[in-house]
């Protein structure tokens, strides 16, 4: 959850448990809200050559994962970009959108 610690995070899901009392509905848990909106964040950056943090989502060699950044602390790990490079690591195959390399201008 990026910045969030233990405690934010049991006081978010306990106000989500509370909101699913009154509405009489189950609602998504907030990591899998997280993964997705991660994911689809992360892939939207990769996808657009103009933004500034595109070049950070490199292919290896392979083409079939990231390259990793390098981190030093906890708190550099939990940042986003680090979280989605794992995050689309983690999935089976990449989108075709990261398959090729970015093409220069």
């Amino acid at each position: 959850f990026g910045a969030c610690n233990v405690s934010c995070l049991k006081t978010l899901q306990r106000i989500v448990r509370a909101a699913e009392k009154v509405i009489g509905v189950s609602l998504p848990s907030l990591p899998d809200i997280y993964s997705t909106r991660l994911t689809k964040k992360a892939l939207r950056i990769a996808a657009d050559p103009t933004h500034p943090m595109q070049s950070l989502f490199e292919l290896l060699p392979s083409g079939r994962r990231l390259r990793s950044l390098k981190a030093r602390t906890n708190r550099l790990k939990d940042s986003f970009i680090h979280q989605a490079v794992r995050k689309l690591n983690s999935l089976p195959a990449l989108p075709p959108l990261l398959s090729f390399p970015p093409q220069s201008l």
